[in-house]
């Protein structure tokens, strides 16, 4: 399966130490803002597909409303359970102001 870089949004949307959801190509997606960097992850809990946007970032991690796993918003490694499967990530670039993701 091809895949693309969509425009997603500017970068100035993205807070730093902030997340936003998105969907892009029919993916649901977090970009996030860490440190200055940004990154995009699955934006569907991996436990029971819950929409991760409406969960809580703290430092680097978003934690899931639902039952509360927590996933690292760099890698999309899971920090807890009830979630044992981490979140795909996705590829990144910046042009300009503008945020592309590979989906």
């Amino acid at each position: 399966m091809a895949t693309s870089y969509y425009p997603v949004m500017p970068v100035s949307k993205v807070p730093v130490g902030g997340m936003v959801g998105v969907e892009v190509a029919g993916t649901k997606l977090l970009i996030s803002n860490i440190g200055g960097k940004v990154y995009a992850v699955s934006g569907v809990c991996t436990h029971e597909e819950f929409d991760l946007a409406e969960g809580i970032v703290v430092e680097d991690a978003v934690t899931c409303p639902l039952h509360l796993s927590q996933f690292d918003l760099r890698t999309g490694v899971v920090y807890n359970p009830p979630a044992t499967e981490p979140l795909k990530v996705f590829n990144v670039k910046i042009d300009g102001d503008m945020i592309f993701v590979e989906v």
